[in-house]
């Protein structure tokens, strides 16, 4: 392979995307970046949470791992949660040294944040509730200025393209492909599949259906994280997401009628089925989210967006409900990202080590962006050059130059909210195996296997949790029905 070759290709430039980019280009590694936005313009932009790490003298990389497993109900990937709790803190000292200017106390100390599931404060922020746009921009100014990436913006990727059981490259919507030694996908989420959601439009699972067609295994689709402080309102506010750090600052839930119905800072899944549970009982589209005691500097971005939308949380409460926020499941991989089929990495929200269990810690997810992004770079540029020219197929066999699939119609996003919501039963899960979105109906095939309530995957017909599926996750492959398998 000449010097000039691409070695890394990575499609995606959320955070996972960026800082595995950097991470390979520190390396020698020259990259090719793949964004179907303009840099600046992905989801991670968007993030309010910050990156958990353990980095005060009260806190300790195990008491990380103690609450980490802890949230994730018994289907906590042990090595992958150890792996993220000991890297963070230098992941946090790292992306310092890059420019990410954290916030800090009037010593010049990291102001830590807390949030729900975390025993202690170890939540690091940079602009309060602004840590992704803070983090995109400069991570986006230095892949942009680094001699060693070339990016290509506002370019969609259709197919993985392979030779002889391996990942060899990608194919463009236009029809040039792209040979690598190595593809590493950073596409984020699938959380806009369902109709009420805190993501933007493309989030839709699209790097997961590459993965899938390109015969690498899926794992634990069933797991959707729904966030409970999600605004509720008739303008383009709806859905926005009030950072859990607020209630970590002593925001409250309030029923119709004024009053307490749940611990604010419990784990993500408890608190979210306490608003439904409460909404249903008062008949109620909604709860209120009552930020008045809460500095509004603390949270500038929030309390800005809140205004916009006619809605002034210094002087009322929040009209807030649960939407769709995090896939726990994604792309199966190793504690290195590698997917099933070599040549093949995949980190951040597309990809799924384990690490979230059946419940994702908060701000667990930045964390393990630069943790495992950082991983998969170094694994990524050791990979042997390709045998053979990305112009050949796809993995899947399909003419290279189909038509991408069709987005999920409003139908199909109607369906997995009411079936796939935050309660599910086998009836409706089986109704959604007929859906024409083929991510739906992956999503549906998992929920079906688990014969159980656990986490953010509750089943009306199977209320208990199976300590028989303790440490078991969803694996499904092309042409294969799902199966529950025991990992490390």
């Amino acid at each position: 392979m000449n010097s000039d070759a691409t070695q890394v290709c990575v499609v995606g430039a959320g955070a996972a995307g960026l800082y595995a980019a950097l991470s390979a280009t520190r390396l020698g590694a020259r990259v090719t970046l793949v964004s179907a936005t303009p840099l600046a313009g992905s989801s991670s932009y968007w993030a309010q949470g910050g990156l958990a790490a353990a980095l005060s003298a009260e806190d300790s990389p195990e008491l990380h791992l103690r609450d980490t497993v802890a949230a994730g109900r018994g289907m906590v990937r042990l090595s992958a949660a150890k792996i993220l709790c000991d890297e963070a803190p230098a992941a946090v000292e790292d992306l310092a040294s890059l420019g990410v200017r954290f916030d800090a106390d009037r010593r010049g100390r990291l102001a830590l944040g807390l949030e729900g599931g975390h025993s202690v404060r170890r939540i690091v922020h940079a602009g309060g509730a602004a840590t992704g746009r803070r983090l995109i921009r400069q991570l986006s100014a230095l892949v942009a200025q680094d001699d060693r990436a070339e990016v290509l913006e506002g370019r969609r990727v259709t197919a993985v393209l392979g030779a002889e059981g391996r990942a060899t490259g990608v194919r463009l919507e236009d029809g040039a492909g792209i040979t690598s030694a190595a593809v590493i996908l950073a596409t984020g989420g699938a959380a806009a599949l369902w109709a009420r959601t805190t993501n933007p439009p493309g989030a839709i699972g699209g790097g997961l259906l590459l993965a899938y067609h390109a015969r690498a295994a899926l794992a634990d689709l069933e797991m959707m994280q729904f966030h409970p402080t999600a605004v509720v309102a008739p303008d383009g506010a709806d859905g926005f997401l009030v950072t859990e750090a607020v209630r970590g600052e002593g925001a409250l839930l309030l029923d119709a009628g004024g009053d307490r119905f749940v611990d604010e800072l419990a784990p993500r899944d408890e608190v979210a089925r306490a608003v439904q549970r409460r909404m249903i009982e008062t008949r109620s589209d909604s709860v209120a989210l009552d930020m008045r005691d809460v500095d509004p500097a603390l949270f500038p971005n929030v309390v800005t967006a809140l205004r916009s939308a006619g809605i002034d949380p210094e002087r009322e409460p929040v009209p807030v409900a649960p939407a769709a926020h995090y896939m726990m499941g994604g792309i199966a991989t190793d504690l290195y990202g590698r997917a099933t089929l070599h040549g093949l990495y995949a980190v951040g929200e597309c990809s799924c080590t384990g690490l979230h269990g059946a419940n994702r810690l908060a701000s667990n997810s930045l964390s393990e962006c630069f943790v495992f992004g950082a991983r998969a770079a170094r694994a990524a540029v050791g990979e042997p050059p390709p045998g053979h020219p990305a112009g050949d197929r796809d993995r899947s066999g399909r003419d290279p130059l189909a038509e991408p699939p069709p987005s999920p119609s409003p139908p199909s996003r109607e369906a997995l909210w009411r079936q796939a919501g935050l309660e599910r039963s086998g009836d409706g899960l089986r109704a959604l195996m007929d859906d024409p979105y083929p991510l739906v109906r992956l999503i549906a095939a998992c929920g079906l296997v688990r014969t159980e309530s656990r986490g953010a995957h509750r089943r009306v017909d199977y209320p208990a949790t199976d300590p028989a599926l303790d440490g078991r996750h969803a694996r499904v492959l092309e042409g294969a029905d799902p199966a529950l398998e025991r990992w490390d």
